[in-house]
């Protein structure tokens, strides 16, 4: 930043940020801010003039502004964590719509380490383009259901609360009302490596810090929950962040914060590794944010995947723990929500498989770190046999979700082993992905999916008859992995002809001719395959 040393550029700022003022704000309060950082070096407000005296402080009508000159000129103002840049990151929709997912990315992705309490503060801001669309975000982590009410039952949801304020460059006053909570800059853009990083200095903002895996030490780790000035701590990996309660983190991963984040760090790559974005290069820059809630046991939304924080339901003993969280029942739960996150819609989540197609990856992540097969434990594939196959039905009549994940997992069962194919649900995603982005631009569906996807992220999978997504699947499975399946999946109805009606996070109607089903089987037919080496239903861990 140039210095300030004209009245010009002071008037210049004025002129333009006094369009917009905050309710608690006056025109005469935000002169004042703007007269008062004549005092200091820049805009920013980092460094006091090295002319500037004890008698032009005491002079200086705003008092935070004073309060952070006064500590500057005793030399016991720090600007870590206060004043920092912030990079762009591609917005979690357009990326939702690239990997063929839901819109469940962090939103969260520059945390600050500042902590804001109720009240007016100053926020000084530079850089943000003309017409950009950027926010600071003020979650309360810390919302419980009101006194007398089951938390599952809170009338105001299980989702997060926030306050939000757009932010200008020059000078910002943030007024937060009913509650303060850590900040987070909201700065995403289509094209994020278009954009110019932002400056931003929160004037004598509350440091409540937070961990970098890839900067920080397990000494850094137990500073910051030491020195939390606010219940909840922010901390990132590579593909991960969270914000949970610093007494969990103290109590079950006190010294090894790094050995907690590069576990979750690695359950999150695995999924990404099984559904194709490590081998074809699309691994995303963007997190998956883990939080705290006070409503319920372990749930996934739109912000991502959320942890009970409070007894009955407590699962932080479960996650915050680095050794548990890989092992058993612990494993499956975190990899089961992450799961939701990435699950292909509408093309391998279909009316049906909500509560199916993100245990293919579970499973895959739980048993590489060689934990036991849920399927296994459960007696789900004889069961599979019993109530499918040997009566006959759709998979999806099947009223267990395990039994209905079966026929799935024994697909890469097969291609891991005999089939010699142990990226199968890598390509076979991938396939998925291209074929999304072929029918985003199609102008002859009507309206598009990318559209329908601003809508109900969870439960909205695609409007079309979830038959057709079925019978795909089937097609690019046998070509994928160069083999004749019809046997395989005639067994475990996925050529079942008839109407339901059901119910999976949204109604849905599927509908199955026998017109369908031999079209399928002949396309099948066409592509010359070789027959499977052994039986697939036979497969198990």
């Amino acid at each position: 930043m140039k210095k300030l040393n004209s009245t010009v550029l002071l008037f210049t700022f004025i002129a333009i940020f006094c369009v917009s003022l905050s309710h608690a704000q006056s025109a005469r309060e935000l002169a004042d801010v703007y007269s008062d950082l004549m005092m200091f070096e820049s805009p920013m407000g980092i460094k006091l003039r090295k002319d500037v005296n004890k008698s032009d402080i005491a002079k200086m009508k705003n008092k935070e502004l004073q309060a952070m000159a006064t500590a500057m000129m005793a030399k016991s103002y720090s600007t870590e964590y206060r004043y920092a840049t912030y990079e762009a990151y591609l917005h979690p929709t357009v990326l939702g719509r690239e990997l063929t997912i839901g819109d469940g990315y962090s939103k969260y992705e520059n945390m600050t380490g500042i902590y804001l309490p109720e009240g007016t503060h100053i926020v000084l801001a530079d850089n943000i383009a003309p017409g950009a669309d950027v926010q600071l975000w003020v979650p309360n982590w810390e919302r419980r259901a009101p006194e007398g009410i089951k938390p599952t039952e809170d009338p105001a949801g299980w989702g997060i609360h926030k306050q939000t304020f757009r932010l200008q460059n020059g000078v910002n006053m943030i007024n937060l009302k009913g509650y303060g909570g850590l900040v987070y800059v909201y700065f995403y853009s289509e094209k994020p490596e278009s954009e110019k990083p932002l400056e931003i200095h929160f004037v004598n903002g509350k440091v409540n810090g937070y961990f970098d895996v890839k900067k920080n030490n397990d000494a850094d780790w137990n500073r910051l929950i030491d020195n939390a000035v606010y219940p909840v701590i922010d901390a990132r990996g590579r593909h991960i962040q969270i914000a949970y309660p610093a007494m969990a983190c103290k109590e079950f991963a006190y010294n090894r914060g790094v050995d907690l984040i590069s576990n979750y760090d690695s359950l999150v790559f695995r999924q990404q590794r099984f559904m194709g974005l490590v081998k074809y290069n699309r691994v995303p820059r963007n997190r998956i944010l883990a939080r705290v809630n006070y409503n319920y046991y372990m749930f996934r939304d739109g912000d991502g995947v959320a942890y009970m924080g409070s007894k009955p339901g407590y699962a932080m003993p479960l996650v915050v723990n680095p050794d548990r969280v890989i092992k058993g029942d612990p494993c499956w739960g975190f990899n089961h929500e992450v799961g939701h996150v990435h699950q292909l819609r509408p093309y391998l989540n279909w009316g049906g498989l909500g509560e199916v197609s993100n245990n293919i990856v579970t499973l895959y992540v739980t048993t590489s770190f060689g934990n036991k097969s849920r399927l296994s434990e459960q007696n789900n594939y004889k069961s599979a046999i019993d109530t499918i196959v040997h009566q006959k039905i759709s998979y999806l009549q099947a009223r267990n979700v395990f039994d209905r994940l079966v026929p799935f997992w024994q697909l890469q069962l097969y291609f891991d082993g005999v089939g010699n194919m142990p990226d199968f649900y890598a390509n076979l995603h991938e396939i998925f992905r291209l074929q999304d982005a072929k029918d985003q631009n199609n102008p002859e569906n009507g309206e598009s999916r990318s559209s329908r996807r601003k809508g109900n992220d969870w439960g909205d999978r695609g409007g079309k008859n979830p038959a057709e997504y079925q019978l795909n699947f089937v097609k690019q499975a046998c070509q994928v992995g160069k083999t004749d399946l019809i046997d395989f999946f005639d067994r475990y109805g996925f050529f079942w002809v008839g109407e339901l009606e059901y119910n999976d996070y949204g109604n849905y109607h599927y509908s199955m001719t026998k017109k369908m089903v031999d079209e399928c089987k002949a396309e099948i037919k066409a592509m010359n395959l070789s027959q499977p080496r052994i039986d697939l239903t036979t497969l198990t861990d």
